[in-house]
């Protein structure tokens, strides 16, 4: 079942821009098994993350898992896209 979009979600051009940038290799990482949630899903939940000022762990359900996000957020700060 496909989720309510928020006002945060990324828009159709928005994420063919940026698709290139977090998913160069058609989503799948350079080593290990393809990813189990989608960039842009997880893009979103950043975006709304950083809109409403929750708690990682109040990210709401229809996201991917908050550990989950968390990961992808800290690795991009770390390393970039």
């Amino acid at each position: 079942m496909e989720r309510k979009p928020y006002a945060t979600d990324l828009s159709d051009p928005e994420w063919s821009y940026l698709e290139p940038i977090f998913c160069p290799s058609t989503g799948k990482r350079k080593r290990g098994h393809p990813l189990e949630h989608s960039m842009r899903e997880i893009l979103n939940a950043i975006f709304y993350l950083i809109r409403t000022a929750c708690q990682w762990r109040m990210l709401p359900h229809d996201f991917p898992p908050w550990d989950a996000v968390y990961y992808h957020f800290r690795k991009w700060r770390k390393d970039g896209p």
